[in-house]
């Protein structure tokens, strides 16, 4: 490496790396050997091939000096093409052995950053939903990216570095002493005149970076943020552009400032390292000249010497930092372990069965539960704070009980935050009860595979998610083997398919981050074609039309009609019009169920459900609720 490479590269490794004073334990590393295993054969070679390297870098110089030597004794022309000759095999080689190193260093490094990224996709994937309400989305991202490549760096980078410039310093060393020890102990001496103060521009240059990518972080959440449907919206409505404008400018402006500090370091970084190496070059030359002139040094060995000088720089300075590039890969390791470390509170039980075959039943037997802890199921560094939120494991459940028959209809309903998402929540076994059992088809769904508890139960919620993809692909999620025809005919019955034939690329048409390019009851229509797609025996359905005008939720509750035909339901609603035709209406009270019956009976118990039926008819047209809104029940059952 020649030493503009050395001080371009020492600069970016100082001012990239993390300080850090932490101790790593014998099980970090043990798991960082873990990862490595897998690929111990091409780590082999690619040290081996590290090594012939470094004795093909030596090699070089000492050539040169040969072939100034034979110029002067004036030996056969034959001697000095042999020795160019040597050299120039010499250069075919490194060029050779430095194309296999950098094919096994990348190989190896994004064998590692895939195994890492795939390990930590299917873990984050096991969390429990409780983890994704707490985490910051581009924290966990970040692990999957930066972290990852950092702790790559470790295998492709630092490994080989400090291997290859072990063996080149140590060749170099001996060569160059056993040239001229006087020569080389002085050049060696100026080294720390430059590498003291450098480590010290160094972790300046590391402040800055980070600062700067603090900024960057902010802005970059800012702009996701901002730019997104719904944020956009929102700004348009209630926020203040002037200020959201003038606190961009501030975050970019300090970027601005940061980076021209940066570029004044990186400047003086740069010439301090030319200047060392210009003067110690000027060292080999001026006392080395002066021993060849006394007879003690062979000119080419002047020039040996200075050839190998430029190679003595580069990997000293590198060594000297590779403490800080292991320490910084052990950091980024250490992070990947933490979110690794993370056990989800939902796992599927060893010999887990499946949900038996034929019509479900659902029942909730004596079931409390308590939303878990902050500690219990995030990270403080992936919340972006401090220390976590200690509160929590209050009970919000207590003691739910009841039972539907299959092919029913269970109404959940009561006072916002009463507790009726979270038992369909709890079915869903996105939760796990802390006490008590929720049982499909007779059978705990802590026993059954997660896959057989998918394909039993499907779900649609109040947002109706879409992800930013086709159609064909939003509706494919439920069910990946579907055919066309199967997929037309979900969205023939989910109502929607007068919309899709008329989009110019109909299945293929982009639906926009969170579907936003549909209105609200097309969305919501094709979280309900993707329902029909995969055909479960139970549905939930949490507030499936609350936020749609009354024309979408009619539209809405039609295609649900097609959705809950022969199908064991549990429907949550605040519009009591559309759950009274329920075979048993639940009223749920600060966790309980305060009242249980039909339509007809709850209100001649002139309880809670006649209360609330009497206050939402006091307040909303009737229109909306019975005239141009289907009812969901018994009605439309098949039992």
């Amino acid at each position: 490496m020649s030493m503009e490479g050395a001080a371009w590269s020492s600069l970016y490794r100082i001012s990239s790396a993390r300080s850090s004073n932490t101790k790593f334990s014998r099980d970090t590393l043990n798991r960082i050997v873990a990862f490595a295993v897998p690929y111990r054969s091409k780590l082999t070679l690619f040290i081996v091939l590290s090594v012939v390297a470094a004795f093909l870098a030596v090699a070089t110089p000492v050539l040169a000096g040969k072939v100034v030597n034979s110029i002067i004794a004036r030996d056969p022309a034959t001697t000095i093409v042999w020795l160019a000759v040597v050299i120039a095999a010499v250069a075919v080689a490194d060029a050779g052995v430095s194309m296999l190193t950098r094919w096994y260093s990348s190989n190896i490094g994004e064998g590692v950053i895939l195994d890492l990224r795939t390990a930590v996709f299917d873990h984050v994937q096991k969390m429990p939903i409780a983890f994704f309400t707490r985490t910051r989305t581009g924290a966990l991202v970040s692990r999957l990216n930066n972290d990852v490549i950092g702790a790559q760096q470790a295998f492709s980078g630092t490994l080989s570095g400090v291997v290859s410039n072990v063996v080149a310093l140590a060749l170099t060393l001996v060569v160059m002493l056993s040239t001229s020890w006087l020569v080389t102990v002085l050049a060696v001496v100026m080294l720390p005149i430059f590498l003291l103060p450098a480590r010290r521009m160094g972790g300046r240059l590391a402040a800055l970076r980070r600062e700067a990518a603090d900024h960057n972080s902010a802005m970059s959440t800012q702009m996701t943020e901002r730019f997104s449907a719904p944020g956009a919206t929102l700004v348009k409505l209630f926020g203040r552009p002037d200020e959201e404008s003038e606190e961009f400018r501030i975050r970019a402006a300090r970027v601005r400032d940061i980076g021209v500090r940066t570029a004044m370091l990186q400047w003086v970084f740069y010439t301090a390292l030319m200047l060392v190496s210009a003067l110690a070059l000027a060292l080999v030359y001026g006392l080395g000249g002066s021993l060849a002139l006394a007879g003690q040094l062979d000119t080419g060995e002047v020039v040996t010497l200075a050839l190998l000088l430029t190679r003595l720089y580069a990997p000293l300075t590198s060594l000297a930092n590779a403490r800080v590039e292991i320490m910084s890969a052990l950091v980024s390791f250490e992070r990947v372990f933490e979110v690794l470390d993370l056990k989800p509170l939902i796992t599927e039980k060893s010999g887990a069965g499946q949900v038996p075959e034929g019509p479900v039943s659902i029942e909730f037997d004596d079931v409390r539960f308590a939303y878990p802890s902050a500690d219990k199921v995030s990270l403080a560094s992936l919340e972006e704070v401090s220390t976590l939120d200690t509160r929590g494991g209050e009970e919000v459940l207590h003691g739910i009980s009841f039972r539907i028959e299959p092919g029913q209809t269970v109404a959940l309903v009561g006072t916002s935050g009463a507790g009726k998402s979270t038992i369909a929540q709890l079915l869903a076994r996105l939760y796990d009860v802390d006490s008590g059992a929720v049982r499909l088809a007779g059978t705990d769904v802590r026993n059954v595979t997660f896959a057989s508890l998918r394909e039993t139960l499907g779900m649609v919620t109040q947002d109706g998610h879409l992800f930013h993809e086709t159609i064909r692909s939003n509706l494919r999620l439920a069910r990946p083997d579907a055919t066309e025809a199967d997929i037309w005919d979900a969205i023939r019955r989910a109502r929607l398919e007068a919309l899709v034939t008329s989009l110019p690329d109909q299945l293929d048409t982009m639906v926009g981050e969170r579907g936003y390019r549909l209105s609200g009851g097309e969305r919501q229509r094709m979280t309900i074609a993707r329902l029909l797609l995969a055909q479960p025996r139970v549905v939930i359905l949490d507030e499936a039309t609350a936020a749609l005008d009354s024309t979408s939720e009619a539209a809405v509750q039609a295609a649900l009609s097609e959705a809950l035909e022969g199908r064991t339901a549990m429907v949550i609603a605040h519009r009591l019009s559309t759950i009274r035709s329920a075979d048993v209406i639940l009223v749920i009270e600060d966790g309980q169920i305060a009242e249980r019956g039909t339509h007809e009976e709850l209100l001649e118990t002139s309880g809670r459900y006649a209360e609330l039926h009497s206050t939402q008819f006091a307040t909303d047209t009737p229109a909306v609720f019975e005239d141009e809104v289907p009812e969901l029940g018994a009605t439309q059952i098949t039992t």
